[in-house]
């Protein structure tokens, strides 16, 4: 019986035991796109794992060696592009290179290397999605997680640029992208799950872009470990833990496993999605370790209700067990929740009858085997 969990590893190189710590514990794996040897290992340990490349929908890194990227376009073709003059576009305004109106390039505030680019023209889109598929088309990879679907202007735009407006204009030209490369490689066998940004905002967002295999929401409940959303900001997120496709879910923390925004995203992962998808828990791009805890591994089963809340405290209850959780963030807004009988926590100790969950936290608790 293997977990929920979600490796989002994406950060330095493969530590040993790694592999086979992940094959026993997750569910799905995000890699660097050049790692195809540990994406074979994860297949043949874990056949049922879904193991997914990254790539960057939005940028490209010039500090990249190759021979294979993080981008679907890389630096050195982008330059060859911009020198050609051969692209819609043409050498005048960077090619495939985003530029401010006075034509100078982009590169993203707080990354040095990543490098914006022009993804509203039709031929950028169209060699990403090209490259994206032939690179995968007969590795051992389920699909792409492809970065930066991003809503606002995170990284510095400072829009209007010469082609783009505004952000809206950006929005709509990666939805165009989306749906072209979700097209491309559903019909080449894979998957794409986007980091979609911010979908509560925008009603329907997370539907249609999920839809080629799934979605990543990287910020679900809140931005940082002490800066969780309100409960009406949660309560807008929650229909993304039942799809469609795969929805990889993770929830911030300082980066200590024992931080309670484990449990506490945890226990909506489970009382909104019934276990599907793939969770993991955080701090701020620390995507080299393998984050656990023993809850992590708890198969709750089938629900036995619907959700049911009150005052924006939920619970749920299973036929392996059950979880609640209090999205209040308000330290006067404790919740007092009713624990079904025969049940253990993590350290197998008997469930109380009732459990006062405080402001912005989860709890979970299994049958006994």
């Amino acid at each position: 019986m293997t977990g929920v969990g979600a490796w989002i590893r994406y950060g330095g190189p493969l530590l040993p035991g790694q592999l086979a710590f992940a094959a026993e514990h997750y569910r799905a794996a995000i890699l660097q796109p050049w790692e195809t040897a540990a994406a074979e290992e994860l297949k043949r340990l874990r056949p049922d794992m879904t193991v997914l490349c990254y790539k960057c929908l939005s940028s490209t890194r010039s500090y990249e060696p190759g021979p294979v990227y993080t981008s679907g376009v890389s630096f050195a073709e982008a330059e060859a592009e911009a020198e050609s003059g051969s692209g819609l576009g043409g050498a005048a305004d960077g090619g495939w290179f985003a530029t401010r109106l006075d034509g100078t390039r982009i590169e993203w505030e707080q990354y040095p290397g990543h490098w914006q680019m022009r993804v509203w023209d039709p031929a950028y889109q169209r060699r990403w999605v090209d490259n994206v598929v032939d690179e995968l088309r007969d590795s051992p990879f389920d699909g792409v997680m492809a970065d930066n679907d991003v809503f606002e202007d995170y990284y510095g735009l400072r829009l209007p640029v010469s082609g783009a407006a505004d952000m809206a204009a950006v929005r709509a030209a990666l939805g165009d992208l989306v749906n072209a490369a979700g097209t491309a490689l559903n019909g080449a066998g894979k998957i794409l799950v986007p980091n979609i940004a911010e979908s509560r905002r925008e009603p329907g967002r997370w539907q249609a872009h999920a839809a080629y295999g799934g979605g990543f929401e990287e910020v679900w409940l809140g931005y940082g470990p002490q800066h969780l959303f309100d409960p009406v900001t949660a309560e807008a997120q929650l229909s993304q833990a039942s799809g469609p496709g795969l929805s990889i879910l993770r929830v911030p923390t300082d980066g200590d496993d024992g931080h309670p925004n484990f449990t506490y995203g945890l226990s909506a992962f489970w009382i909104f999605g019934e276990g599907r998808g793939a969770f993991s828990a955080t701090a701020h791009d620390d995507y080299s370790r393998t984050q656990y805890a023993p809850e992590l591994d708890w198969q709750l089963g089938s629900p036995r209700t619907a959700p049911k809340g009150r005052n924006h405290a939920w619970w749920r209850e299973f036929d392996g067990g059950f979880a609640a959780v209090n999205f209040n963030r308000d330290g006067r807004r404790r919740r007092k929740v009713r624990v079904p009988a025969g049940l253990v926590d993590a350290g197998g100790r008997p469930a109380p009858s009732s459990v006062v969950l405080p402001p912005q936290r989860g709890v979970l608790y299994r049958r006994p085997a």
